[in-house]
């Protein structure tokens, strides 16, 4: 989810936003486990007029949630965030708002270069967050190669999909285990193929640098 607001989040906003999201990101039920929250703030006057980084105010996600169970409710080293030249353009493009105004009145459009550079600056600290973080590093390589090779933007579920009819064999399970336990039809266990994770992930990472070759 991506939120828009007029102002910067308190320190006391913050807490509220973590605790809340903490009760209900991948909780379990009876019916089964409810998907896990990805939630962006952005202040309006940081992205608009567009300017290249964009940066946020507010960040959600389960990858930080040992830092928010420690009461730590800005645990990211920085603001900007050139993925979300990413995120805008989806939002931008499918014009569809949860409340408020249309996202076309709200942003600027990305210019295209922005949104490649966006699609590649990321990976260097993707790659240190492999081990950690399997399932979206893996998704994530995904959605760029796929995004830098058609110019369209998919969901990361759908750009495993274009991926993985891409791929040889032997880098399809990965990519397939990830894709699963993102749509929480698995769990989150890779102990018994972490030896070809790496192998995928660089096996991507080449597709996706010969694409940016020309584009970046």
């Amino acid at each position: 989810m991506l939120v828009v607001s007029e102002r910067q989040t308190t320190r006391n906003d913050k807490r509220r936003l973590v605790e809340r999201l903490l009760a209900i990101s991948g909780r379990r039920t009876p019916q089964g486990r409810w998907r896990r929250i990805e939630l962006t703030i952005v202040v309006l006057s940081e992205i608009k007029p567009w300017r290249y980084p964009p940066g946020f105010d507010f960040q959600y996600g389960d990858w930080l949630r040992n830092e928010f169970e420690s009461g730590n409710f800005e645990p990211w080293p920085t603001t900007t965030n050139p993925d979300l030249s990413v995120l805008i353009t989806m939002v931008f493009l499918g014009n569809t708002p949860l409340l408020g105004p249309s996202p076309t009145e709200i942003f600027d459009p990305v210019p295209n270069s922005d949104l490649a550079r966006a699609s590649a600056a990321g990976i260097d600290s993707l790659l240190d967050d492999l081990d950690s973080d399997t399932r979206n590093v893996i998704l994530t390589l995904a959605r760029i190669w796929s995004t830098l090779a058609t110019g369209t933007i998919r969901s990361k579920d759908v750009a495993a999909d274009w991926v993985l009819a891409r791929l040889p064999e032997e880098h399809r399970l990965v990519l397939a285990r990830a894709r699963a336990i993102y749509l929480g039809n698995q769990e989150d266990l890779w102990d018994d193929v972490r030896p070809q994770v790496r192998h995928h992930a660089d096996y991507v990472v080449t597709e996706i640098k010969q694409i940016g070759q020309s584009s970046f």
